[in-house]
């Protein structure tokens, strides 16, 4: 695991850095660390819970993380994330008035390498010009303008003159900046997405950061762009919160 990586975990699962590479699964109550993850953070943190290098790191809300260790001490970490699991998971959760608010894969990657452009002009973005594209749906994935994670690089593709996706990276710790994509829908199919995406991973390597990026277990496209842009899969996290309200 590379070294940033570490630190983030051990940040986000309150745990030592020996901890996230050690061989025991870690149960600990959610203290918030400066350098956490706090991209949509839910808040207060009831339940993270993270399969990493074949184990379990567990946090959160003191009487939620010892029913955890009562029910989980033993589980089988690469299969924790099964349906069946996660309703048994629910149930649980529901005791305590909460409920599992999104569970997915990460992907990272420390390499750099040249990418091939396509003959597209590429455009590049700071975190003033950004700000052009608030509130421009065409890119709400390339950029969050997330008070806590604030947008801090971009890439655009333009074929004489009209865009056609949009790479952006966030500032989600001081370790890990987020990767998000949007090309428009005339232009998919063409292999842009991954070739901004790549793009940006090389400039955020340059920034001495740790690129990663996040999606939907069942967003088979978004995770063929992160393969084919030269990241692998990393850890797989499940993030629980307040049971929400009838109809939200």
């Amino acid at each position: 695991m590379h070294e940033l990586l570490i630190r983030q975990l051990a940040a986000d699962f309150c745990i030592s850095e020996a901890a996230v590479t050690d061989d025991a699964y870690h149960f600990t109550v959610f203290t918030p660390h400066p350098d956490r993850r706090q991209f949509m953070e839910i808040v207060p943190c009831l339940l993270k819970i993270a399969v990493v290098n074949g184990k379990l790191l567990f946090t959160g809300r003191e009487d939620i993380i010892a029913r955890c260790r009562a029910l989980y001490a033993e589980a089988n970490a690469p299969w924790f994330m099964e349906a069946e699991n996660l309703a048994t998971l629910n149930r649980e959760l529901s005791v305590f008035g909460a409920q599992i608010r999104h569970a997915r894969p990460f992907y990272t990657t420390d390499i750099a390498s040249p990418v091939d452009t396509k003959g597209l002009t590429i455009r590049r973005y700071s975190p003033e010009t950004i700000e052009q594209f608030r509130d421009d749906e065409r890119f709400e994935d390339a950029y969050s303008f997330w008070e806590t994670a604030p947008d801090m690089l971009g890439v655009g593709a333009f074929r004489d003159g009209q865009i056609l996706g949009m790479a952006g990276a966030s500032a989600d710790s001081p370790h890990l900046w987020q990767i998000g994509i949007n090309v428009l829908p005339d232009a998919r199919g063409q292999g842009i997405a991954e070739m901004l995406v790549a793009l940006l991973r090389n400039d955020v390597l340059a920034q001495g950061r740790l690129p990663y990026y996040g999606t939907s277990i069942s967003h088979l496209a978004s995770q063929r762009v992160a393969l084919k842009a030269g990241f692998l899969p990393a850890w797989f996290e499940l993030v629980a919160g307040p049971m929400a309200a009838q109809g939200e």
